[in-house]
């Protein structure tokens, strides 16, 4: 699950982490509102107001149809009427959302973090991850933070440094002292460096993330650490421990016909393939998208309908499938263990004739257990439904209906 800067950053306060405040917004009043509480409150001559979507590379995008980047600097309140006005309820396309972009129905008003003082700041990067390859949680943090931390990592990746620690053990301090030495960091910032990443990592182990990401981690010209920006990824499986941020999902953010599918308990991705493909078991979904290339097509989505499909289900699956214009043909492909073949083979014949006239072909295949009712059901139906026995005589089917 995808959380906003916003929504990352009250999680993180909540963990002693030092962040860069703001306000969240959806409509220019607010942002107004909230540029005259930050101006008295934090002493800031200037506002940052950021574009809040799941998306990165907001700082070089641009919101369709104006010049408006993503994310920019407010030097009064007339700048941020106008700043505003451009990103609400625009369209912002950067590197990661693509030509079609995101629509932006909020923006966050933040605090300037570039006021005077006696020392440099500085730009850092910073995350945490899990390295599967090793299987400890991995710390990767760079003296190069900031909009082209990409490039740092293709041009020079002896800039990109790692730590691993145990997923069972808090942090050593003596590693994230050595985080502090690599970053070049000395006294107050040093110190507020290892506090920061220590409280940091305790919030990625307690809100069980999948990652985290401080880009940037920023060292101010008093030497406060503090995070600027950040990228929140809560494991999806954890979510039963954290009904409070579970309540923060943001439908808007995800393509409609996931959001469908998960009313459903369906796990579905969609793709950009021509056939649609509906299986129980995600091992046996993977194989039937490798199956379904090697004939000839696409696959035009994952579809796991788990181990208990029923009438209700494929249906639900159908439905969606269908509303993909791309897809030529569906191939439901079921391996009764838990669940029989004749009650999957039921649930499409239900399915096809509550939905109506499907003109796209439709190939089931079933194995397991009843596997030949099913079979005999599916052809007594009278419905332009192909049934299959074996994978091979599925993928023939494949191959000649994209054909």
């Amino acid at each position: 699950m995808n959380l906003h800067e916003y929504q990352a950053k009250e999680l993180l306060k909540k963990y002693n982490v030092p962040v860069q405040e703001g306000i969240a917004c959806s409509t220019i009043a607010e942002a107004e509102e909230a540029y005259r509480y930050i101006s008295s409150e934090y002493g800031s001559k200037f506002a940052v107001i950021k574009a809040q979507i799941h998306a990165g590379g907001r700082g070089k995008g641009t919101i369709k149809g104006t010049n408006q980047h993503g994310v920019a600097v407010a030097k009064s309140l007339d700048d941020v009427k106008k700043i505003a006005g451009n990103i609400l309820g625009g369209t912002l396309v950067t590197v990661q959302t693509g030509e079609a972009g995101k629509q932006v129905n909020k923006i966050l008003v933040a605090q300037d973090v570039y006021y005077d003082g006696p020392e440099k700041v500085k730009e850092i990067y910073l995350s945490i991850l899990l390295d599967r390859s090793k299987g400890k949680n991995v710390i990767m943090y760079s003296t190069e933070g900031g909009m082209n931390i990409e490039d740092v990592a293709h041009n020079t990746p002896e800039k990109i440094f790692k730590e691993w620690v145990h997923p069972g053990a808090a942090l050593p301090a003596f590693q994230a002292r050595k985080i502090g030495f690599n970053l070049s960091l000395k006294g107050d910032a040093f110190k507020n460096c290892v506090k920061f990443v220590t409280n940091l990592y305790n919030a990625y182990v307690g809100l069980d993330c999948s990652m985290l990401e401080i880009n940037p981690l920023f060292k101010t010209s008093d030497n406060k650490i503090i995070a600027v920006d950040c990228k929140m990824n809560i494991d999806d499986n954890a979510l039963m421990r954290h009904p409070d941020i579970n309540a923060l999902h943001d439908i808007a953010e995800e393509d409609p016909t996931e959001v469908e599918a998960a009313k459903f308990n369906l796990n579905f991705v969609k793709l950009d393939g021509n056939v649609g493909c509906m299986v129980n078991g995600a091992g046996l979904a993977m194989a039937t998208m490798d199956m379904i290339k090697l004939s000839g097509g696409e696959p035009a989505n994952f579809l796991d309908v788990g181990g208990t499909a029923n009438a209700q289900t494929v249906e639900a699956g159908f439905r969606i499938i269908l509303k993909d214009p791309k897809v030529k043909a569906i191939l439901i492909n079921i391996f009764g263990g838990i669940v029989r073949c004749d009650r999957v083979a039921q649930g499409v014949i239900d399915a096809y004739e509550s939905i109506g006239n499907i003109e796209i072909p439709i190939i089931v295949r079933l194995q397991g257990t009843n596997a030949e009712v099913a079979k005999e059901l599916i052809d007594k139906s009278g419905l332009k439904v192909q049934s299959a026995i074996l994978l091979s005589e599925a993928a023939e089917l494949v191959n000649k209906a994209v054909a």
